[in-house]
């Protein structure tokens, strides 16, 4: 008998809640008709928490998601009401750093020929994957101010990589390559400015690369590749950088597959829980209206349904959020009419087809 999968879910903030109440409508419907043995552990984290009672990422759940659970799922977070994103910043840096999710995957796969914005390319030129470093580089948050407030204010943040770190996401990406036989892998760095840090990327990279001779290993300056993915996606097929590129370049990416609203991600280690956010915002200005895009929230669970060893049911899913596109059931940010609830209504309905 297969192992109950523990699902840890945390709504989030603004739309994040109605994303992820569809999100969970689609678990349960994969386990209800698909026979699919999981388990979702519902955690009261967030804004309205936070402002209630001052919890942000208490030990309990801390050590409950890390111990017990197989994967997260995770709403947006951030709220006006809290201006200084406290809650948000300790929940998610709390698992990207506490877990050690040190891979962020994030499929650019553009579904639709309706969705893709480059004059003479079709959805079949985009589909490509980025492996972001999640755990180092500027965002570890060392550096400081001095003299502030005054005009000779000084402002440091100090970029950290690690031979560790550059290593294990480089290996990720070859090995993922291999294994989704992929062709090529590319290295996005700005190591002509960045000496020292981005050197260990460069080189670190091409090191791997002889392990995987089969696979072709190229390099691009950061720069270079967002002119190069929005005049020919199509030459990309796994892109390798670091956390602050990482983060660019994949909202970059999300505009050549139909918005961020399409954007679904990962964030990994070899072992232990896995989190799992459709990666657009909190969306505050729309939120209980109904306008918000479940379909990276849909095409979110089907990476974990591959991570928690379910093969099939991604594609199963990725063949549904395609259909919705193709027959206009879908939100406005995507060319349709439909509600949160209504996608909500078809994805589950396919499902039970």
């Amino acid at each position: 008998m297969t192992k109950t999968k523990k699902i840890a879910v945390l709504p989030g903030d603004g739309i994040g809640k109605e994303v992820v109440a569809e999100g969970v409508r689609v678990l349960e419907t994969l386990r209800q008709v698909r026979g699919l043995p999981l388990e979702l552990i519902h955690f009261d984290l967030g804004a309205d928490r936070y402002l209630k009672d001052g919890t942000t990422f208490p030990d309990d759940a801390r050590r409950t998601m890390q111990r017990e659970c197989d994967a997260i799922l995770l709403g947006a977070l951030g709220d006006p009401r809290v201006p200084g994103n406290e809650h948000a910043r300790d929940i998610l840096f709390g698992m990207r750093f506490g877990f050690d999710l040190y891979c962020n995957v994030r499929p650019v796969v553009c579904l639709h020929d309706r969705l893709m914005p480059l004059k003479g390319r079709t959805a079949k030129d985009c589909d490509f994957v980025v492996f972001r470093e999640n755990t180092e580089g500027i965002y570890v948050g060392i550096g400081g101010h001095f003299k502030k407030g005054t005009p000779d204010e000084v402002a440091i943040n100090e970029d950290v990589n690690t031979r560790k770190g550059v290593e294990r996401i480089c290996r990720a990406a070859f090995e993922y390559a291999v294994a989704h036989r992929r062709k090529r892998v590319h290295v996005v760095d700005k190591s002509n400015a960045m000496a020292q840090a981005h050197e260990l990327w460069r080189r670190c990279f091409f090191e791997i690369a002889k392990e995987f001779p089969q696979l072709e290993s190229k390099h691009q300056y950061v720069d270079a590749f967002c002119m190069n993915v929005v005049r020919d996606p199509s030459q990309f097929d796994v892109v390798v950088t670091c956390n602050l590129f990482g983060d660019i370049i994949t909202d970059l990416g999300a505009a050549l597959q139909g918005g961020l609203g399409m954007a679904a991600s990962m964030n990994a280690r070899p072992d232990g829980v896995a989190l799992f956010e459709p990666v657009h915002g909190s969306a505050p200005d729309i939120a209980g209206q109904g306008k918000a895009n479940p379909l990276a929230t849909v095409l979110t669970i089907g990476m974990m349904t591959t991570r928690l060893g379910f093969a099939g049911e991604e594609e199963r899913l990725t063949a549904i959020v395609r259909s919705a596109i193709d027959e206009g059931v879908c939100t406005r940010d995507v060319g349709g009419t439909a509600s949160t609830r209504e996608v909500g209504d078809f994805v589950c309905a396919r499902l039970k087809r």
